[in-house]
């Protein structure tokens, strides 16, 4: 491995350069202080140029095995290709003697990440999932108002994720065939499952309800998530391409107060367009339209409640919390048994909703 000395950077080999790789993931590398984006994996001409002409000099490489065979030129290996790749692409890597970052969803199943999660161990390898949305804006103010104890006893936790997209896109995110482990359940609901679990703890029971709304689509395209935690405090979750008027992103209702917050983290569309972090403007900043209001017996939408100035959304802390984890051997920023008890509550959401049951989640 390169990153020997804690001046030297740790390079980075990036594996798909789609959305995820070339919004997300290549930016935020970029970004973190001590990482340096050394190799780009895509056979596709256009993508290719892409990577050289946002990054000069970093190498380009047609596929993923050729990190393996100089694998001692790099210090981590993030895979940002399709979901189906995400545990093969994984499992080389970490035989390969290489930390590993995954966007999520880390697998299809928690007993598949629990087998990577071991294997990472029996090799004294960081593994780690882009759970990025730990760092949007308004899940962090949310935080901050749960742990100050302003909202007294949680009792429900309502998020929502939803889009307007009445026609498919197409794409494998949309596939019908299960090896692509497609639909939102997957994709926006290891977001929101995610967060939940991150507030709140583990969650004992789930119901849901999945549904393929639209003409043409083959997968679930809108899709709702109860969960009742260890705790007491119950979640709804909802995520959704078909939602003509979204709710709230956040409704969160306690014995002393509510927290309602509506739109969505900056990040995305900022890195969309083309901006990006650790150029010493601010950074996920909301605008003060979207800041959430804490209150009670008002409705927010009519101005019930006080405005919470939001704290800065901050992407880029993942990978700063990894270069440190792979420096100094602290926990990663989203351990893989975390994704893996995500992803029990996904499956549990999917039986759910198919046999129209409980479903019980055991503890592990």
């Amino acid at each position: 491995m390169t990153g020997n000395g804690t001046d030297t950077p740790l390079a980075v080999g990036l594996v798909g350069y789609g959305v995820a790789g070339s919004f997300f993931h290549a930016p935020l590398i970029a970004a973190a202080d001590g990482l340096v984006l050394d190799t780009v994996v895509t056979s596709a001409p256009a993508r290719r140029e892409q990577a050289r002409a946002e990054f000069p000099g970093v190498r380009l490489a047609s596929s993923a095995d050729e990190l393996w065979g100089r694998a001692d030129e790099l210090d981590l290996v993030v895979v940002a290709s399709p979901n189906r790749t995400h545990v093969p692409l994984a499992t080389a890597a970490l035989r390969a003697g290489l930390p590993v970052v995954v966007d999520k969803p880390l697998a299809g199943t928690a007993a598949e990440a629990r087998d990577l999660a071991a294997l990472a161990a029996d090799r004294g390898l960081l593994l780690s999932v882009f759970q990025n949305r730990r760092w949007d804006s308004d899940f962090l103010t949310l935080a901050e108002v749960v742990a100050r104890g302003d909202l007294g006893v949680v009792q429900r936790f309502e998020s929502r994720f939803e889009r307007w997209r009445p026609r498919p896109k197409g794409g494998w995110r949309e596939s019908g065939d299960p090896q692509e482990i497609g639909g939102l359940l997957y994709d926006l609901g290891s977001h929101v499952v995610d967060q939940a679990l991150t507030l709140f703890g583990p969650a004992v029971r789930v119901y849901a309800e999945s549904d393929v709304r639209r003409g043409g689509a083959e997968t679930d395209d809108d899709t709702f998530i109860a969960l009742t935690h260890a705790n007491g405090v119950r979640s709804h979750l909802w995520v959704s391409s078909t939602a003509a008027q979204p709710g709230p992103r956040f409704r969160v209702l306690g014995s002393r107060a509510g927290f309602v917050t509506y739109g969505l983290d900056p990040q995305e569309s900022e890195l969309r367009a083309g901006r990006r972090p650790g150029r010493g403007e601010p950074w996920g900043v909301e605008d003060e339209s979207l800041w959430g209001r804490i209150g009670a017996g008002d409705s927010p939408p009519a101005g019930g409640g006080r405005p919470v100035p939001s704290v800065p959304g901050d992407y880029p802390a993942y990978y700063d919390l990894v270069a440190r984890a792979l420096r100094d051997g602290t926990p990663p920023p989203v351990t893989a048994e975390q994704a893996a008890a995500t992803l029990a509550i996904l499956e549990a959401a999917r039986r759910s909703a198919r046999e129209g049951i409980t479903v019980e989640v055991p503890s592990v």
